[in-house]
């Protein structure tokens, strides 16, 4: 079964994440700050990330950098609000993310992005 880490703490987007892709059949791994994000990475193996770039204590940017360094060849989906700062977005697909999903969003194309990556 495939792993997916979830980095988001707006709690309502979380549930649905969650629901979602659980519903696909995937395992699915919950947290929702960056500290957290961080440890995971280094302590499960996840077979993908999707991670908000807005989180607390360290930003998503920051995610993406860290789960280079461990793994640089897992897929990463950022989900950003569309009021965000495009230069974050554009920082983010520098650093090679495979997806950027803006808010709100539909968790069926999700799961669709998912699917995508994953089953590469």
């Amino acid at each position: 079964m495939k792993n997916i880490l979830v980095i988001e703490d707006d709690k309502l987007i979380s549930s649905l994440v969650q629901f979602r892709l659980k519903k696909e059949g995937y395992s699915v791994t919950m947290v929702e700050d960056g500290i957290s994000g961080m440890d995971a990475i280094d302590t499960q193996e996840a077979d993908l990330i999707i991670t908000d770039v807005m989180i607390p204590y360290k930003n998503g940017i920051e995610i993406i950098n860290h789960a280079r360094k461990v793994n640089p060849k897992i897929p990463i989906i950022v989900l950003s609000s569309l009021g965000e700062e495009e230069s974050t977005v554009m920082e983010a697909f520098n650093l090679g993310v495979s997806d950027f999903v803006p808010k709100p969003f539909n968790p069926n194309e999700l799961a669709v992005r998912v699917r995508r990556l994953i089953n590469n």
